[in-house]
């Protein structure tokens, strides 16, 4: 127990001054509470002694009134400050989550599931925030009132503080063995929870495809498993608990009743006054109530344990950013020194050499699965190397922050990624400094202004999440705005046309070449249009770069450019009959 509630302060961090705080006004709150006894001893003395004047009935009335509002105030601070520690320590775990994720390599999200990530995030933290300071201060606080009786009653009759003392220390080898049971069943309880995220998560992001193929019997199977895993685990838990919660309450209702026995014992054969015997059968009722509510708070400190080792498995997560130094590039030229890179033991770059001075451009071209997007990827950094060197102004990327690096580099996507936000704001998010005629400037250039002031609210419409109330085309259209407006003097292009109609796709390319020029530009390419012009072109195959050189020379030279070529000008030339 002593375990947890250490891990429960080490999480804390910066909120253990409102712990603390909440400890001590529960102390206090435990002295309060404490002199309802001097209270009732008062009138059992003037009962007793059959003095029943004034005097006795206003110190008891006094002594009361200070016991009652001493609670209300400390109860009400020492719950503030506990709630207030437990919201703000989870609220600063999840901006550091947010804030390790983004310097994680992007190889992690392939190799850990979404589910997990957000379960992390939303459920398990839940967890930590409404059970870790609930446990600790109610816990520690029902300890404290217990032994502060405990002290109140030795003073009257040291026996029966002894046979308080003993209540409590029977009622923590119970807690102790509640522990033990739990001690299993809790991390299977929280992997149901993740798994129940990720099957809700996968299902929805994929419902399309669901619809499409007819396989809502087969994924809502998959959800009824995960519901019903998540509901037995829980139920586990429950019954693992059940049986050593009753053991608590049975603990403190048997030392209750020997306080009363002993008490009754003690005044029949004359070792303890009328008066005192009167108080002790009345505190037996008092003395652990505050113990008897935190037993059934400790029946979640598996629980609380377990949800913090999974949200702190996230700070052994490497970052990709731990030596960088912020640097600006001297000039922008890129190269590529015997560059190879693997995902797992699948090696996708094999020995790339080549480099690219600033204000020139690159296509890259070559079979689906040649190692294009990987290419890219290595200069942005969403990955690192496995082996030789990719410099950026001849500083190589893994010396610069992240983003030291990232400020200098502005990306389009193939697959597009849009906010559930306003329209501007999904454009603003390329810079947000840039004004709204900044934002607008930036849409007309990448011909999206129009079908924008199509909308009822333009400029501030919510798109929804990934911009479903968008078409492919605007929402490309929209990403290539946000990449203008950063105004980076590298820029990567995935296929940026790739997801555009027709009528727009000249307008769109002559916007792309205005805008882009004394720019260092990477073109993954798809369409002749876009590579003809490049300063030299790169063709990949099965991650080695076979041929190099511009349109004409490629023309000559290599089979493989040849044939996308070929290729290209027959899926243009196509029409229907």
């Amino acid at each position: 127990m002593i375990g947890v509630f250490k891990k429960i302060w080490d999480f804390a961090g910066i909120e253990q001054g409102n712990i603390k705080k909440s400890i001590l006004l529960g102390f206090l709150n435990a002295v309060f509470n404490a002199l309802q006894l001097g209270a009732v001893y008062l009138v059992l003395l003037a009962l007793v002694g059959n003095d029943l004047n004034k005097v006795y009935a206003w110190q008891a009335l006094g002594v009361m009134a200070v016991s009652v509002s001493g609670k209300i105030i400390t109860q009400y601070f020492s719950q503030l400050q506990r709630t207030h520690a437990g919201y703000f320590m989870v609220a600063h775990k999840r901006i550091l989550l947010g804030d390790k994720l983004i310097n994680v390599p992007m190889g992690y999200f392939n190799e850990n599931s979404l589910g997990q990530i957000t379960a992390i995030g939303t459920t398990i933290l839940s967890d930590v925030e409404n059970a870790a300071p609930v446990v600790l201060v109610t816990t520690l606080g029902g300890f404290l009132n217990s032994i502060v009786f405990a002290l109140a009653i030795i003073v009257y009759d040291w026996r029966i503080g002894l046979i308080v003392i003993m209540g409590m220390i029977m009622f923590l080898y119970v807690t102790s063995l509640m522990e033990k049971a739990t001690r299993k069943k809790a991390p299977f309880r929280q992997t149901a929870q993740v798994n129940l995220v990720e099957a809700v998560l996968e299902t929805i992001q994929g419902m399309s495809v669901v619809k499409a193929f007819g396989l809502d019997d087969n994924k809502g199977k998959r959800i009824d498993k995960a519901i019903e895993d998540s509901c037995a685990r829980n139920l586990g838990m429950e019954k693992a608990m059940t049986p050593f919660m009753i053991g608590q309450q049975a603990v403190l209702g048997v030392f209750s009743v020997l306080m009363m026995y002993f008490a009754v014992r003690f005044f029949i054969d004359g070792s303890m006054p009328l008066a005192t015997c009167l108080m002790i059968l009345i505190s037996s009722f008092m003395v652990f109530e505050q113990l008897r509510s935190a037993g059934s708070s400790m029946a979640n400190l598996r629980l609380t344990e377990t949800a913090i080792d999974r949200a702190n498995a996230m700070d052994n997560v490497p970052v990709m950013d731990e030596l960088g130094t912020d640097i600006k590039p001297h000039n922008y030229d890129i190269s590529f020194k015997d560059v190879s890179f693997a995902y797992d033991q699948r090696e996708v770059l094999h020995n790339i050499n080549f480099s690219m001075p600033e204000k020139t451009m690159t296509a890259i071209v070559g079979p689906s699965g040649s190692g294009k997007t990987t290419l890219c990827s290595l200069i942005s950094r969403f990955w690192d190397a496995d082996s030789g060197q990719v410099k950026i102004g001849g500083v190589n990327v893994k010396d610069y922050k992240l983003n030291s690096l990232l400020s200098n580099i502005s990306i389009v996507f193939q697959n597009v990624y849009l906010f559930n936000d306003t329209i501007e704001n999904n454009i603003r998010f390329g810079s947000r400094k840039a004004t709204r005629s900044d934002v607008e400037a930036a849409a007309k250039a990448a011909c999206c202004h129009d079908f924008i002031r199509e909308f009822p609210e333009d400029y501030q419409t919510i798109i929804g999440e990934c911009g479903a109330s968008l078409s492919g085309g605007e929402k490309q259209r929209i990403s290539i705005a946000r990449a203008m407006l950063k105004d980076a003097p590298i820029v990567i292009f995935d296929e940026a046309t790739a997801n555009v109609d027709p009528e727009n796709e000249d307008r769109l390319q002559a916007a792309i070449e205005a805008l882009t020029k004394e720019k260092t530009i990477i073109m993954i390419a798809h369409r002749l249009k876009t590579v003809r012009n490049a300063d030299q072109i790169l063709v990949l195959d099965k991650g080695q770069i076979v041929d190099r050189g511009k349109h004409e020379q490629l023309m000559d030279a290599s089979d493989i450019y040849t044939r996308f070529v070929s290729e290209r000008k027959t899926a243009s030339g196509w029409k229907l009959v």
